[in-house]
């Protein structure tokens, strides 16, 4: 599944700048029929060799074939992320492409930022953040940059457009896990 679903992105993002691609969706559909079933997805981009990301777009809730999903994403993570200009031909050179497949996000019961301590598991949790209006994720591998419980949520909350101390408003949590796929 690894080769599929990291072609797939990689493909989907030449056939947006323009490149031709050989890649035979009709039959990475026939060896992987789970494609077509609602999947979310993550796609990163990360330049070579320095891992500096260069793109992230993905879809919390899954609502259309997996397949679908992940080409959309590879696009937008290359063309469409608000924090970078759109991807050039020759950067793509040099980026190496990651998607990360959703569980369905299942919302954490806590009493206050001490019980919810307790229901995080750092590195394996996918995290939603979302208070008024305003929300952010981050993937479970973000916990590489931020392993600290008050580094990761004081960060995800700025990324949510709220103040850095949000939790003690006690926003909707939810978490998810995600399978990681990479490029060699």
């Amino acid at each position: 599944m690894n080769e599929i679903v990291t072609s797939l992105a990689r493909n989907a993002i030449m056939a947006a700048l323009g490149y031709e691609s050989s890649f035979d969706l009709e039959d990475a559909i026939k060896k992987y029929p789970q494609l077509t079933q609602n999947g979310a997805s993550f796609v990163t981009l990360n330049t070579t060799p320095s891992m500096q990301l260069r793109g992230c777009i993905g879809s919390i809730q899954a609502y259309r074939p997996l397949y679908e999903d992940i080409i959309s994403n590879a696009k937008s993570a290359a063309l469409h992320d608000p924090r970078f200009m759109p991807l050039t031909s020759d950067e793509f050179k040099n980026v190496k492409v990651e998607v990360s497949i959703l569980s369905e996000p299942k919302e954490v019961l806590y009493k206050d930022i001490e019980d919810l301590k307790t229901k995080i598991t750092p590195f394996k949790d996918g995290v939603v953040l979302r208070y008024g209006g305003y929300g952010a994720t981050y993937l479970p591998q973000v916990w590489e940059q931020l392993p600290d419980f008050d580094l990761f949520f004081g960060s995800l909350c700025l990324k949510a457009n709220l103040d850095q101390n949000c939790l003690s408003r006690h926003p909707e949590i939810l978490t998810y896990q995600v399978k990681k796929y990479e490029e060699e």
